[in-house]
């Protein structure tokens, strides 16, 4: 019976009982105060004790009641209930020294009249009584309940102070029977010493036959401010050993600052690489956003999207949401709309259409716009040139032109590492465009900072959403080839940097964001089937297709002619550029965007005359680059 009771979750004591327990308490204090103060012998007024007792349960009553002290669940006790008891126990001795004092003063009902050193006693005694009872009937409760549950041994990996934190609150925990057998560090300096008498164990020293002989049921994951990749080799390590392996989410997800046990699940793809390790704390943001009006194109993809809800963490003056994707933009407006987050408009659009971008330029006095939408998707474009150039370079010209006229103060485009030394017509097409911004950087207002990172995680057309919909139908992965690598970098810490280095542009700058080490395709592909609990190649085999039309085994994030210069932030660099011939190139690109005829050579060659570096790969646009070669050899002859 009582076993039933305690196990059953949704009951819980009467806030009323738990009062009434509170004003029992606070009673035995104020006659152990009397106690004390007479060292423990009875030679004070009973008479004017006993007139005392129901008066000081009385102010107890109340100040309980205006606290609301007693309304919290005893079993769930934490620092805000303790808190809440100090708060209740001072309004009482307050209360009870100022009626002392008026009843001294004006000598009415004189046997009411508490002496001073009681009051302060009583006082110190109900800090003692109430907060205490209140954990100690916690740790009972977690003991008895969980005694009917047989324990899990966990492993913490992290002995930092989110590990600290999560063996905190595994050890009060009442959803499970936990003990904590040990932490895993990598740093040198903890291996080998003890928290709590709970010694940390190297990870690398970590086997199978560890887990066996310590009987180990979950190894918990508890790292914050780690990146992504890193993250997820650690926890792909984790997989060959027969244990569950769950991680505790980033702090910005705990409850009011708290870790919940229900928050530590089992490890997903996206709890590794959806985190944005980065933290951005300008005060210089908050000055360049006040009040001012910002817009964003291709506002709806998963970089502007995600460029629009970090805006909103600042006073901007009005938002303007742009994209021609009518389903995808609605959604967007829904979850504003939702969130409550207001001064923003949306604006279903072509960049592409010169009538309809005046028309909004005319409808906003722009300080700011964010240029994120294009075409990016590299065989799609290696099969429609004229699409690519017609978005990519005339529709952001169109942009770029427009923004000029209209005196916008700051244009940021969101560029790629796929227009360095590119290969393909989507990178070649960006890379024009980031020709174009500097050509007008020096014609007006208008300062027109470019910022270059490679693949965000999660994006529309990335490779990890692409491997888990391969997993979850049983395989296979398609990766292009075994030896290709990509950067990575996660969606918010992406936008993140382009808000800052749009910021911090002063105009004609090409920012380069520090990507980290780049990741090999065939090796994520085989640490995703390890999460998912699968084996490879049994379970789920990686089938090597063969380069795509344009695409390269690695990216570059700077073309050889260029080199950095750092910023504030270690994160963001500032690319060198040679000089251009403005008059030259602008003449090139507007003959390029003015084509009508729809040939694919004919509008690739024209690419490659504005963008010398550009080299086809795996296209059949290649036979454009035989005479390119015949020339650099005939001038080394």
């Amino acid at each position: 019976m009582i076993k039933s009771y305690l196990k059953n979750k949704s009951t819980y004591t009467s806030r009323w009982i738990v009062l009434l327990i509170d004003i029992s308490l606070s009673l035995q204090a104020f006659f152990l105060a009397y106690l004390i103060r007479f060292n423990f012998t009875m030679n004070f007024g009973t008479h004017d004790f006993l007139s005392q007792l129901p008066y000081a349960g009385l102010v107890s009553f109340i100040s309980f009641l205006i606290i609301g002290s007693f309304k919290g669940i005893v079993r769930h006790t934490g620092t805000k209930d303790a808190v809440n008891v100090f708060w209740s126990v001072s309004l009482i001795m307050v209360t009870l020294l100022l009626s002392s004092l008026i009843l001294n003063k004006y000598d009415f009902y004189a046997n009411l009249y508490i002496p001073f050193g009681i009051i302060i006693i009583h006082y110190l005694l109900n800090i003692i009584f109430l907060i205490s009872s209140r954990f100690i009937f916690k740790y009972l409760f977690n003991r008895i309940v969980n005694s009917y549950k047989k324990p899990k041994n966990v492993l913490i990996y992290g002995a930092g102070d989110s590990g600290l934190l999560t063996y905190n609150t595994l050890s009060n925990s009442s959803q499970g029977n936990y003990k904590i057998l040990g932490f895993l560090d990598d740093s040198r300096l903890k291996i080998g010493k003890q928290f709590n008498r709970i010694k940390i164990y190297d990870p690398k020293k970590i086997d199978k036959k560890f887990i066996k002989k310590h009987q180990i049921n979950e190894i918990i994951v508890s790292i914050q401010n780690i990146k992504p990749f890193t993250l997820f080799e650690k926890v792909d390590i984790l997989t060959k050993f027969p244990v569950t392996i769950k991680i505790v989410p980033p702090v910005d997800q705990w409850i009011d600052g708290k870790l919940n046990v229900g928050q530590i699940k089992e490890v997903k793809i996206e709890d590794l690489l959806g985190r944005a390790p980065i933290q951005i704390d300008n005060p210089i943001l908050q000055k360049a956003f006040e009040d001012k009006v910002i817009m964003i194109t291709g506002a709806a993809g998963s970089i502007g999207s995600e460029i629009a809800h970090q805006l909103c963490n600042y006073n901007y003056k009005k938002l303007i949401l742009l994209d021609q994707a009518e389903s995808d933009l609605y959604d967007l407006q829904q979850e504003f709309v939702r969130n409550k987050i207001k001064n923003f408009d949306i604006e279903l659009a072509d960049i592409r259409n010169n009538k309809r971008l005046n028309e909004i330029f005319s409808k906003y006095k722009i300080d700011l716009l964010f240029h994120a939408a294009a075409y990016k998707h590299v065989p799609l474009m290696e099969s429609n040139p004229y699409e690519a150039v017609r978005v990519n370079i005339y529709g952001t010209g169109l942009l770029m032109n427009l923004a000029l006229e209209n005196q916008v103060g700051k244009f940021i485009m969101v560029s790629t590492d796929k227009a360095v030394n590119p290969t393909n017509v989507m990178g070649a097409t960006k890379r024009v465009s980031e020709i174009y911004a500097n050509c007008l950087n020096i014609e007006g207002k208008t300062k027109f900072v470019t910022t270059r990172f490679g693949n965000v995680l999660g994006s529309n057309g990335s490779v990890i959403p692409l491997f888990k919909k391969q997993i979850e139908i049983g395989g296979p992965l398609t990766v292009t080839h075994k030896e290709i690598t990509r950067f990575f970098m996660t969606i918010p810490e992406a936008c993140q940097l382009v808000l800052e280095a749009g910021v911090m542009g002063n105009g004609g700058e090409i920012y380069v964001f520090d990507m980290g080490e780049s990741v090999k395709i065939f090796d994520l592909a085989k640490k995703m089937i390890h999460l998912s609990g699968m084996k490879y190649p049994e379970d789920i085999d990686i089938h090597i297709s063969g380069l795509r039309p344009g695409e390269k085994l690695y990216e570059e994030l700077l073309t050889n002619e260029e080199n950095t210069i750092p910023t504030y932030n270690k994160k963001i660099l500032i690319a060198k550029t040679e000089n251009i011939n403005v008059k030259e190139i602008k003449r090139k690109i507007e003959n390029l965007t003015a084509i009508d005829d729809i040939v694919n050579k004919d509008i690739v060659r024209r690419l490659k005359s504005i963008v010398p570096e550009y080299v086809s790969n795996n296209s059949e646009f290649e036979i454009l680059d035989v005479k390119k070669v015949k020339v650099k050899k005939l001038n080394i002859s």
